[in-house]
């Protein structure tokens, strides 16, 4: 297993697809939900992914502030079916939110996840910020990592 993290100018053609087809394949084909997955905001974000064997395995976009919230943010987080259950979702976790503590020095993330996942994301001390709601169809909820509140 390879890990990258890559600006989107770093990323070649190739990655660029291999991405996009990754979170087609889960966010609209697996979770039946049509929305615009090419949404602008990739070019202004850097890419954390693992690969095997030229195949993503996991994956997630990292937001500086700004582009989706006053925080930074972590979105698009994605383990591929083929390669759940040998804890990529956590290490993705731990490197993102790394990322952004030691590169751009971040206090606080902000994420919008899916509500079933709520408590794996507290077990990196994400909190809920918001009651739950839908997003294209899918219950959602609203949670920070403040990493003075962790820190102290």
């Amino acid at each position: 297993m390879q890990w990258h993290l890559k600006s989107f100018r770093q990323l070649t053609g190739d990655e660029v697809y291999r991405i996009l087809r990754e979170r087609v394949n889960v966010f609209v084909l697996e979770q039946n939900c049509l929305y615009p997955e090419v949404d602008g905001k990739d070019p202004l974000s850097h890419h954390l992914y693992a690969e095997e064997d030229g195949q993503i395995a996991a994956y997630c976009r990292l937001l500086p502030p700004g582009v989706s919230y006053d925080q930074s943010s972590i979105g698009r987080v994605l383990v591929n079916s083929e390669f759940r259950g040998q804890g990529l979702a956590q290490e993705l976790m731990n490197r993102a939110i790394a990322f952004l503590g030691e590169q751009w020095s971040e206090a606080d993330v902000k994420i919008q996840a899916q509500h079933y996942l709520e408590k794996f994301y507290g077990s990196f001390g994400f909190r809920s910020v918001s009651d739950v709601y839908l997003e294209d169809d899918i219950p959602h909820v609203d949670m920070v990592l403040s990493r003075s509140e962790k820190l102290s």
